[in-house]
């Protein structure tokens, strides 16, 4: 049996004179297994943090080509943990470290193709940031490589470990409250994309496309919601308010900051997928609908008023049944730990592979199928036709990934 972890108490000043012979409710088993975390900007800051908070692994060393990223990080974790970190001179070497159990791979997307071919080669287990890529081809060809390598390679699309997110999975899939779906609607109104290191993520070509970079999150939860293969994809949107006067290096950006997006999935459900970037605050919503009624989730983070998320999911069943609306939180600590307590509960999924444990966790043809959806959106945004999916994967050469469907 799991002891609930009274961290509250554990942690509370007053509670500092229990000692470790003491210890039973506070006690904390000795993490199991060796983290080595490749690219320290943001995101693998934030995947340090959720390591130490969850305990069931250390970090044993960081790597970044930037020293700014590596002096940064390090500080941080100071003031969590007093663990020992190796800083790796190179990524061959914090790759092949045989001390390492994972590698968590947090470099910018038009890194990742590079980096897990080296990473690949070390047999080791792999985290994958998402997006996999910043192309299908190269997506595809990483999809391929991973066939060939013993151990898994996990992708870290952590939306769907949400509250809001795994409550709707199951009232829709378990309890089938909704009955037989037919439309889902998502949307996502945030200020703009925030500073990077070389300013990476102002550029297509580093990204990928905003609905590539970003949005990815969202095709995954659409796809996962349809159950089913996408067919068809209109999308409209471009770039009207962000970065229109940012300039690097003399190259004007070219980042997206709005669209609205249609997807056909071959089962008949119909989904539609709405983006504003330059909004004051952060809010989501998602609005499925079956033939026994409607659910609806929403999310607010006012940061501007620094007040904790705002989430909730609300069950409309009419005379089919009971309806309600429920407030949904995680506990503060694991929701402060990053993207409102996803990313902890990604980890305990990756720590459950790595115990060899059955997990629903994103998979590299996951990955994958939601950047096609993206990258199929923004293509029907630069021509401004409806995109077949079949269409489109022939024309890149990828006719393959038809035959298997989407799992």
């Amino acid at each position: 049996m799991t002891k609930p972890r009274l961290r509250f108490f554990e942690n509370s000043v007053n509670q500092r004179h229990i000692t470790a012979a003491d210890r039973y409710l506070y006690k904390q088993e000795a993490p199991r297994y060796n983290l080595v975390v490749i690219g320290t900007g943001t995101m693998g800051q934030e995947h340090m943090r959720v390591a130490v908070l969850l305990g069931r692994a250390r970090v044993l060393g960081i790597y970044d080509q930037q020293p700014e990223s590596l002096d940064a990080a390090e500080a941080a974790y100071r003031l969590i943990s007093d663990e020992p970190l190796r800083r790796y001179a190179d990524l061959q070497s914090a790759c092949s470290d045989t001390d390492a159990d994972v590698l968590m791979i947090c470099t910018p997307n038009f890194t990742h193709v590079d980096v897990l071919k080296t990473a690949l080669a070390s047999g080791k287990p792999i985290f994958l940031e998402k997006p996999m890529a910043t192309t299908l081809a190269d997506a595809v060809a990483m999809m391929d490589a991973a066939h060939h390598h013993n151990a898994f390679v996990q992708i870290g699309l952590q939306y769907r470990y949400k509250a809001q997110y795994q409550e709707a999975f199951y009232e829709i899939k378990q309890r089938a409250s909704l009955g037989q779906i037919h439309t889902i609607s998502m949307s996502e109104y945030r200020p703009p994309f925030l500073d990077k290191v070389g300013q990476w993520n102002k550029f297509n070509r580093n990204t990928g496309g905003t609905l590539v970079e970003k949005c990815c999150h969202y095709f995954d939860l659409i796809n996962l919601m349809a159950d089913s293969r996408a067919v068809r994809v209109y999308a409209s949107g471009g770039q009207a308010v962000n970065f229109l006067d940012f300039q690097k290096d003399g190259v004007a950006s070219d980042i997206d900051d709005h669209a609205f997006v249609t997807i056909e999935y071959a089962n008949g459900i119909r989904a539609s997928f709405t983006l504003n970037m330059f909004c004051p605050d952060f809010s989501e919503e998602l609005i499925v609908v079956g033939d026994q009624g409607r659910l609806v989730t929403h999310e607010r983070f006012d940061f501007h008023a620094q007040v904790p998320t705002q989430t909730s999911i609300k069950v409309e069943l009419g005379e089919n049944g009971a309806s309600r609306n429920t407030n949904l939180s995680y506990p503060m600590l694991i929701e402060q730990s990053g993207h409102h307590g996803a990313t902890y509960y990604e980890h305990i999924a990756l720590m459950n592979q790595l115990d060899g444990k059955p997990v629903d966790c994103a998979t590299m043809q996951q990955g994958l199928w939601a950047m096609i959806v993206a990258s199929a959106a923004q293509e029907s945004m630069r021509s401004g036709h409806v995109v077949s999916i079949d269409s489109f994967l022939c024309a890149q050469q990828l006719e393959q990934l038809l035959e298997g469907g989407q799992v």
